[in-house]
This record gives C-alpha cells, sequence and structure tokens, in this order.
C-alpha cells in the first residue's frame, strides 16, 4: 500500500540537505518564503536556479548534478512541464526523495515526471505544499492541507 501524501511529506523531511529547484530570485515568491521557513527549522537549503548565482544570500546552483556536497531530497517549484528534466537531474545526482510541490494551482508535477520517479525508485510527494505537512504549521495551511487530502480520497473513490 503506497503512502498517504502527508506520511510520504514526513518521511521527506526528514532530510536535512535539500535542494529547492525553482528558487526564485524574487523575495515576494513563494519559493521565497518555503526556503526561509525550512532554513528556520534547521534544514540545509540549497536554490537551484540556472538564472542566478545567489537566493536569499545562499549560492545557487544551476542544476541538483551540480550541488556539492550532494543534497538528501529535491523539493520542485518549478512548472510542470520541467518536472521531467528535473527528475532526470535528481536521477544523475542520486536524489532518492522528491517533492513536487503544489500550492492552489496544478502543482509541479507531471505525469512523466511521477514515471519517470517510479521507475527509478524515488519516493515522491505530491499534492501538498510543505507549509501543509511541517509540524506546527498555521492554522490555514492545515486546513488547507485536509481540505486537499480530503478531496484527493474523494476523487479516488
Amino acid at each position: 500500500m503506497e503512502p498517504s501524501s502527508l506520511e510520504a511529506a514526513r518521511a521527506f523531511l526528514r532530510a536535512r540537505r535539500v535542494a529547492l529547484v525553482g528558487a526564485s530570485r524574487s523575495e515576494k515568491d513563494l519559493s521565497r518564503a518555503v526556503l526561509k521557513e525550512l532554513v528556520a527549522r534547521g534544514y540545509d537549503v540549497v536554490p537551484v536556479n540556472p538564472a542566478v548565482a545567489e537566493v536569499a544570500g545562499r549560492r545557487a546552483f544551476a542544476r541538483v548534478s551540480e550541488v556539492t556536497p550532494p543534497p538528501d531530497a529535491a523539493l520542485v517549484m518549478t512548472p510542470p512541464a520541467r518536472a521531467e528534466e528535473v527528475v532526470r537531474d535528481c536521477v544523475a545526482a542520486g536524489v532518492r526523495e522528491i517533492w513536487f510541490h503544489r500550492g492552489a494551482g496544478p502543482g509541479a508535477a507531471s505525469p512523466a515526471a511521477l514515471a519517470l520517479c517510479a521507475a527509478s525508485g524515488i519516493h515522491a510527494v505530491k499534492d501538498l505544499c510543505p507549509f501543509m505537512a511541517l509540524p506546527g504549521a498555521g492554522f490555514p495551511h492545515r486546513l488547507h492541507g485536509f481540505l486537499r487530502r480530503r478531496l484527493a480520497r474523494g476523487e479516488a473513490r
């Protein structure tokens, strides 16, 4: 039986060094809020964005496979059209845990990326925003996560 999204997310959060793929140069972007929260909780977050050299005072890398030392996991906050390419790069880097961010929109996952994760033995988290799974998250984030999980169960029936 496949673990629930929340169980998979909690397993992902055991990683300590996380590549944040799609980290934005804009301070107002959600990826920056996620980066800031993970860092505040003690994670070693490595921004990945080929268009910038630094994000929030941290050295950025163009690809996950260029990150040294390599990350334990990757949080993907890119458009779904880039997801398969990101998974291929994570496979090359030896990353075994990938979280495809999903907030209010369609999310970062694509069917091809999820299939590649399954074929490569990568544990994938989908359909959640990290704020929904982090311990002590605020009420709006917990409510959003609860509703997302309830809707997912209803769609599966």
